[in-house]
């Protein structure tokens, strides 16, 4: 009886990058809302950066807490505070971050067996975690923080190496096993899939760890790639739940507090925005993690210009690496009052849900889609690195609420040659459909509001989204249970 009226006690470790953490944060305030008990573990720096959100819940009566661990900034040699790979501004900083990532492994073990959850949610790029969770003989969900059609496409390439053999790098063929004919090239595929390096045999062990754990969480929802939430389901053999959009479900009721806050620091920006007609600014941001190189960012430019469109562009600082081209250029549409540039940090969410905004430029990272598609947003797409190549093709072929710029290379970070830059008439031709009044552009317009209605509903109660986090959540209840009774 004493495990029944305990709560469930769930742990949550997420990896320390932008794209993985900010939907698992997400994810454990979701199950804390929903009366689960619930430590995220993480490191001091990385804390900092949600710790608010988490206070909040905590005086709003939910059990939630942050575990900080130490992070070896000192052993691997990087100062203080940079525990996070967004924090890299070289590939021997990146090398050095990752190495102090895979150091922590021996203070994670330690906490849970003091801690004792009834489950573990382990981002994908832990694969020990398989055997942590084993040693307590609780259930390891496996958090994969992008699309089920970009699971399938390389689960599939990894099965029949479809790229191999083939007479170029940008020779096209078509993945095999999906239910669509989607075809790419071999430098879309990420480095490590196209020839082994240092990281390969890490995710193949990442694989591995996948097929061996209780279940997956994604952070998707069935009406968006149902086609896809099935043939994983089939292909993979384990459970999987879908209980996305996360941002959206969380940030629900909260838009007015959040954009208040955002509006202290950004008043400029919305008298910019408030001048604006509806649906005529396009939005773009390359997230936290691309750096794109001088010879990129001039193109960039001139299409935004040259598209004609109004645009606020977030650019990063370190970006800004060879002369004043941006500060002259962001003078330059201060003056026609055409373009905005943001500096490092931008109020996404504020800017997407604008009126004013009609479209985004995005690196086809999964919770930017999410995001876009929420606020019912077309997209030009142009993706960088990672699985970001198949995200775009879900966007582009099978939902056809994307157009390309033609990206080519999967790279990451700006050491792509001057071959892989894209040319400003693309550019300023993808804005032009995306932003444009024609048919299809009407047409993709429609299907992306279709969507983001269906992303709202699925997290409201009774939603597919909301049914699978209720019914995993009492799953987990059961096992524990269960659990208690083998013990006793």
């Amino acid at each position: 009886m004493e495990s029944k009226s305990l709560p469930l006690n769930v742990i949550f470790l997420p990896h320390l990058t932008p794209g993985h953490m900010n939907p698992m944060i997400d994810t454990a305030r979701l199950f804390a809302k929903h009366g689960v008990s619930v430590t995220i573990i993480t490191t001091q720096a990385n804390a900092l950066i949600f710790q608010k959100a988490i206070d909040n819940d905590l005086h709003s009566g939910y059990f939630i807490k942050t575990c900080v661990i130490q992070y070896p900034t000192a052993q691997v040699g990087l100062p203080d505070g940079v525990e996070n790979i967004k924090d890299a501004t070289s590939h021997e900083m990146l090398g050095k971050i990752i190495l102090g990532i895979s150091m922590l492994q021996d203070q994670i073990e330690n906490l849970l067996q003091d801690l004792q959850p009834d489950c573990l949610v382990s981002d994908m790029l832990y694969p020990w975690t398989v055997e942590s969770a084993a040693k307590l003989g609780i259930p390891r969900l496996y958090y994969y923080s992008s699309s089920y059609f970009s699971s399938c496409a390389a689960h599939f390439i990894k099965k029949h190496k479809p790229h191999e053999n083939l007479i170029s790098d940008t020779q096209i063929f078509s993945i095999p096993g999906l239910p669509h004919n989607i075809q790419i090239t071999s430098l879309q595929l990420q480095e490590g899939v196209r020839t082994r390096n240092e990281f390969s045999d890490y995710f193949d062990a990442v694989y591995e760890s996948e097929g061996r754990s209780y279940g997956t969480l994604y952070n998707s929802f069935h009406e968006l790639e149902s086609d896809y939430e099935q043939l994983y389901k089939n292909t993979m053999g384990i459970k999987a739940w879908s209980v996305g959009p996360v941002s959206t479900w969380i940030n629900k009721g909260d838009v007015q507090k959040r954009h208040n806050e955002d509006l202290v620091v950004e008043s400029k920006l919305l008298n910019w925005l408030n001048s604006k007609p509806d649906d005529s600014v396009l939005y773009v941001s390359f997230g936290s993690l691309t750096r794109l190189p001088h010879a990129q960012l001039v193109e960039l430019a001139h299409g935004l210009e040259n598209s004609r469109h109004n645009f606020i562009w977030v650019v990063r600082r370190k970006d800004e690496d060879e002369g004043s081209f941006l500060q002259d250029f962001e003078q330059r549409m201060k003056k026609s009052n055409k373009g905005y540039i943001i500096w490092n940090w931008a109020p996404q969410l504020l800017i997407l849900d604008h009126q004013a905004t009609g479209g985004i430029v995005t690196h086809c990272g999964w919770n930017s889609i999410l995001e876009s598609m929420s606020a019912g947003l077309s997209m030009v797409t142009w993706p960088i690195f990672a699985e970001q190549f198949y995200n775009e093709k879900l966007l582009v072929d099978v939902l056809k609420i994307g157009v390309p710029v033609g990206s080519k290379v999967n790279k990451f970070w700006s050491s792509v040659g001057e071959d892989a830059v894209v040319k400003r008439e693309k550019i300023a031709k993808a804005v032009a459909l995306v932003m444009g009044s024609e048919v299809e552009s009407r047409e993709m317009r429609r299907r992306i509001r279709e969507l983001g209605d269906a992303a709202k509903k699925t997290t409201e109660e009774g939603g597919s989204s909301y049914n699978n986090l209720m019914q995993l959540i009492d799953e987990l209840k059961s096992l524990k249970l269960s659990r208690g009774l083998e013990e006793q």
